[in-house]
C-alpha cells in the first residue's frame, strides 16, 4: 500500500509542479505590467522586481494548481479503474486520497508562510526598487531641465548642475498655505526618498534661508523634509506580517482607551460644572471621528489575521471536493472534472469570501466566524462526495 500511496504522491507533485510553474510565469507578466504602469518604471526596475512579486502570485495560483492537479490525477485514475482495481484488492478508497490531503495540508502551511512573511518582504522590496526609480526621475528631470515645479506642494526647484545626486547651487522656493514663502539658495544639497513615510529628505551645505522680507539665516548644513511628489499607497494590513498586525492592534486598543478616558473626563466636567454647552465643544466631534477611524482599522487588521488562516486553508479544502468528486467522474475529461468544480468555487466560494471579508471590515461580522464560512461550505460539500465514494 505505501508503494501506491508513493506512486500517487510522486503524480501529484509532477503535475502540481508542472502546472503551478507555467500558470505563475504566465501571471508574473501580467504582475510586472501592473507594477510597471503603476509606477512608471523603466526596464531596469522591471527586472529587478520580477523576483519579488512571484511571491505575492502564489497564495491565488496554489489553491487552483492544486485542484487541477487532483482532477488529473484522479480523474486519470479512476478513468483507467486504477481505482477499482485497488478496491477488488481490498484497499480502501482512503489510502489513495491520502497522498492529497497530506499534500494540501503542506500546501496550506506554505501558503500561510507565504503570505505572513514573503508578501511583506516582497512588498517591502518593490518599494525599494520604486523609490531609487523615483529618486533616478527626480534627478534626470533636473538634470536636463534645471528645473522642476510642483504647483500642488508650492514648490519650485531650480539647480546649476547635477553630479550624480548632489545638487549643485539649487534654488527652493516654498509656498506656504498662509501664503508666506521661504526661499533657500545652497552652495551644494542631495536629496533622499522615503517612501515608507511619505517624505523627501533635503539635505543641505552652506544654504541662506530667508522666509520673507530681508530676514535671513545662514546655516552651514540643515536637512528640512517635504511630501514625496508622487503619491504613494499608505500601508495595507496585507503588506504587514501577523506580528506587525499584533502590534499595530496593541497602539489602537491603547489609544483607543485613552480616548475614552479623555472623552469621558471632559463630558463629566461639563456636568458636574453645568457647563453643558461643552457637550457640542468641537474637540468631542473630534475625538468621536478619531475613535471611528481607529474602530475601522481595527476592523481591517483583525479581518486580515483571519482571512489568512482561511484562504491559506483553502488547499486542504479544495482537495477536499476535487479529488472524490474527480473519481466518481473518472470517465470524463479531467478538464471536465476541473471545471465542473472550479465553476462553482468560483460562482460560490469566492463570492462568499468576499461578501465576509467586507462585512467583517465593516465590523458587521465577526472575522473569526465569518472568513471561515466558505470553508465550512467546501467541508460539507467534500464531506458529501467522499461519501457516496466509500460506498461506491
Amino acid at each position: 500500500m505505501k508503494l501506491l500511496q508513493r506512486y500517487v504522491l510522486i503524480e501529484l507533485l509532477r503535475v502540481f509542479s508542472m502546472i503551478v510553474t507555467g500558470l505563475t510565469l504566465l501571471l508574473v507578466v501580467v504582475g510586472v505590467v501592473r507594477e510597471a504602469a503603476a509606477n512608471g518604471l523603466g526596464y531596469r526596475q522591471i527586472v529587478e522586481i520580477l523576483p519579488y512579486i512571484v511571491p505575492g502570485l502564489l497564495p491565488f495560483t496554489i489553491p487552483a494548481t492544486l485542484l487541477l492537479t487532483v482532477c488529473v490525477v484522479y480523474g486519470r485514475l479512476s478513468g483507467d479503474q486504477e481505482i477499482t482495481a485497488t478496491k477488488a484488492a481490498g484497499i480502501s478508497v482512503m489510502a489513495l486520497l491520502g497522498p492529497a490531503y497530506v499534500l494540501a495540508a503542506f500546501l496550506s502551511l506554505g501558503t500561510f508562510v507565504l503570505t505572513d512573511q514573503f508578501i511583506p518582504w516582497s512588498h517591502k522590496n518593490i518599494q525599494r526598487i520604486i523609490t531609487a526609480a523615483m529618486e533616478e526621475i527626480f534627478l534626470d528631470v533636473l538634470r536636463t531641465r534645471q528645473q522642476m515645479n510642483n504647483v500642488d506642494q508650492g514648490l519650485s526647484i531650480t539647480v546649476m548642475a547635477v553630479e550624480g545626486k548632489r545638487l549643485i547651487h539649487p534654488t527652493f522656493q516654498i509656498e506656504r498655505k498662509d501664503g508666506s514663502r521661504v526661499t533657500i539658495q545652497a552652495q551644494e544639497a542631495t536629496i533622499k526618498f522615503d517612501v515608507d513615510k511619505g517624505l523627501a529628505y533635503l539635505s543641505l551645505y552652506k544654504a541662506d534661508i530667508a522666509t520673507g522680507g530681508s530676514v535671513s539665516v545662514k546655516v552651514d548644513r540643515d536637512t528640512r523634509t517635504f511630501p514625496l511628489p508622487m503619491k504613494i499607497d499608505e500601508e495595507r494590513p496585507r503588506n504587514l506580517t501577523i506580528e506587525g498586525i499584533r502590534q499595530e492592534m496593541v497602539k489602537i486598543n491603547r489609544e483607543r482607551s485613552e480616548r475614552d478616558h479623555v472623552q469621558m473626563a471632559l463630558v463629566a466636567f461639563s456636568l458636574t460644572h453645568g457647563n453643558y454647552y461643552q457637550l457640542n465643544d468641537p474637540r468631542l466631534q473630534v475625538y468621536e471621528i478619531r475613535m471611528e477611524g481607529l474602530a475601522n482599522r481595527f476592523s481591517k487588521l483583525e479581518t486580515e489575521v483571519h482571512t489568512r488562516l482561511a484562504l491559506a486553508c483553502s488547499c486542504f479544502f479544495f482537495a477536499l471536493v476535487g479529488s472524490p468528486f474527480s473519481i466518481l467522474q473518472g470517465k470524463r475529461q479531467f478538464l471536465t472534472n476541473f471545471f465542473l468544480c472550479f465553476v462553482p468555487i468560483l460562482l460560490i466560494y469566492y463570492p462568499v469570501v468576499l461578501l465576509t471579508q467586507n462585512l467583517s471590515k465593516n465590523n458587521d461580522l465577526d472575522p473569526s466566524f465569518g472568513m471561515w464560512i466558505a470553508n465550512g461550505i467546501l467541508l460539507v460539500v467534500g464531506l458529501t462526495i467522499l461519501r457516496k465514494v466509500l460506498r461506491h
